[in-house]
């Protein structure tokens, strides 16, 4: 009888035990679900999923894409939206399929690169009900007065420019040979030209008598020249077996093949050499072995422009047309990761206000 006294106490008290256990585990439940752990009160995005598209390379591709990625994430942390992600095939054609699919389930689709915009035009066309952002097109009918394409279009752009400016003076001012190099992914489409334009013109700001030695992957229609890595490399190789001791590229994953060069040639040679990186702080981003070698990158802010635009859908306050990311704004700048450009910061500042106030205007095309 006591043993069996006993026994039943002994089960009463793991009864108890699941039932505290239990009740844990709801009160964690309620909370992720609720959005805070104040309360359990709903965050403005609950319930409302974007729909973020990449373009070619996705999520890991330490530059771009990886910037918007970025944006989406602190989307979800600070508003409480969800989201889905998708990434073309190799060869972009299954874009349309994949803003539809978006649309079927999101509130608001992102598209991260101009190669979406016409895409994304058909698809607002077809989907009334949801937003539609696209990032590096205005998304105006330039045609017919600048006009926004349809009300539930966004576009999103930046000064590239002005940011190259930024790091086109630091190289100037950092360079030891007054030779330095840049790289474009793909030209002939006008965007990437932004970049070497504008870092040019912030390199003679420093040294009119400075060397810029340019050189593009690929030309438009052809587009491989953002991934293609190896070939960057032997380009930078070139550069700097030509004197320049400091190239900035605009190239996206191909840029990895331009820190691998850095690297290589600091190393063979016994004389640093630099590389610039783009979009992304992509001191954070490489892996430690060359991390030395990258004096600055230039900020491209995709991942403000995410933010934002899903803030201005929450809030009701979404606008047709486009929205411009400079310096005024924050929208580009340079890093300071690794603190190899501390040194001039002042100087890099004061152009920047420079520019700010309209004392220079920098130009769009080389």
């Amino acid at each position: 009888m006591k043993r069996s006294w006993r026994n039943l106490l002994m089960l009463l008290a793991v009864f108890a035990l699941a039932a505290a256990a239990c009740g844990d585990s709801s009160e964690s439940n309620d909370a992720s679900e609720g959005g805070d752990d104040s309360g359990g009160e709903a965050m403005i995005g609950d319930g409302v999923n974007v729909g973020l598209t990449f373009d070619i390379g996705g999520r890991g591709d330490q530059s771009f894409n990886d910037s918007a990625a970025e944006g989406i994430d602190r989307a979800e942390s600070d508003f409480g939206i969800s989201f889905t992600e998708a990434e073309p095939n190799e060869d972009g054609s299954n874009r349309a399929e994949l803003l539809q699919l978006q649309a079927d389930q999101s509130d608001l689709v992102v598209a991260v690169g101009f190669l979406f915009a016409e895409d994304v035009r058909a698809a607002a066309g077809d989907n009334a009900d949801t937003n539609f952002a696209v990032i590096d097109d205005a998304m105006l009918d330039f045609d017919n007065g600048a006009v926004p394409w349809a009300d539930n279009i966004a576009g999103l752009t930046f000064a590239e420019e002005q940011g190259s400016f930024l790091v086109g003076a630091a190289a100037a001012l950092k360079s030891e040979t007054g030779t330095i190099g840049f790289i474009g992914g793909v030209g002939g489409f006008g965007l990437i030209e932004k970049f070497e334009a504008g870092y040019t013109a912030g390199a003679q700001a420093v040294n009119p008598d400075i060397v810029v030695i340019p050189q593009y992957i690929t030309q438009a229609p052809d587009f491989d020249g953002f991934f293609a890595a190896d070939r960057a490399r032997e380009i930078a190789l070139t550069m700097y077996g030509q004197d320049a001791d400091i190239i900035y590229h605009a190239a996206g994953g191909s840029g990895a093949g331009l820190f691998e060069a850095a690297k290589e040639q600091s190393e063979s040679s016994g004389s640093k050499v630099w590389a610039i990186g783009v979009d992304s702080d992509q001191f954070n981003t490489v892996s430690e072995d060359v991390q030395e070698f990258i004096l600055t990158s230039m900020l491209k802010r995709v991942d403000v422009a995410v933010v934002e635009v899903t803030d201005a859908h929450l809030n009701g306050n979404f606008e047709a047309g486009n929205t411009v990311y400079d310096l005024s704004v924050d929208g580009v700048g340079y890093s300071t990761s690794g603190g190899f450009v501390d040194d001039i910061v002042p100087q890099l500042e004061e152009f920047k206000e420079q520019i700010i106030a309209g004392d220079i205007v920098v130009p769009t095309e080389p």
